[in-house]
């Protein structure tokens, strides 16, 4: 899934709002629109297809106004975690974490059937709620980090069971137990005189 902002406020709240498995794309050194490219979890920026980083970069080109004039030209990207804001920067504008994490793809020109086959299956949300999809997001997080520490903590109830049960059978606690015991004395039958 594609994400992109129409302008710098849109820009902005996709910066704040961002997903951890958001990839963020930028025209480098000019204005353009900035891209996200949502991975699935588990992935990471060594997964995306290069077909999939070309249609990103792509789009960012065709939605810079310079950009677009220009070919030859580099698009960054990065994991959003990557991305730096301050509040001295303009609405928009972010630096980076670590600039070693900041990957670049060269486009030579625009390709239009590219962006003409992205424009054709956008869909706009007038003013879309990145917060809201943020929280849902980050409170379907915790849930799974809570089912499986639940899931853990029963795994170790039943293996701590387990090794109890083992360490049982490896005494003889069971066999000390007065229930559990014979005893030599017969009655006074003479048992021992078999003939």
């Amino acid at each position: 899934m594609l994400y992109m902002g129409r302008d710098k406020h849109e820009n902005e709240e996709l910066i704040r709002w961002g997903w951890p498995e958001d990839v963020w794309f930028h025209v480098h050194n000019l204005s353009s629109a900035h891209v996200y490219l949502r991975l699935r979890k588990g992935q990471t920026i060594d997964d995306i297809p290069t077909d999939v980083l070309v249609d990103a970069a792509q789009l960012c080109k065709a939605n810079s106004i310079q950009g677009n004039k220009v070919n030859n030209l580099e698009v960054v990207y990065t994991m959003w975690e990557n991305l730096k804001k301050t509040p001295d920067m303009e609405p928009g504008q972010v630096a980076y974490h670590d600039e070693k994490a900041v990957r670049k793809i060269r486009l030579e020109k625009r390709v239009n059937e590219i962006v003409n086959r992205l424009n054709k299956t956008k869909t706009e949300e007038e003013h879309p709620d990145f917060r809201g999809m943020r929280e849902a997001r980050d409170a379907a997080d915790r849930q799974d980090q809570k089912r499986l520490q639940r899931e853990n903590r029963e795994k170790e109830k039943e293996a701590a069971k387990q090794r109890e049960l083992e360490a049982e059978l490896r005494s003889y606690a069971s066999l000390h137990k007065t229930e559990n015991m014979r005893t030599n004395y017969d009655a006074g039958n003479e048992s021992d005189d078999f003939m």
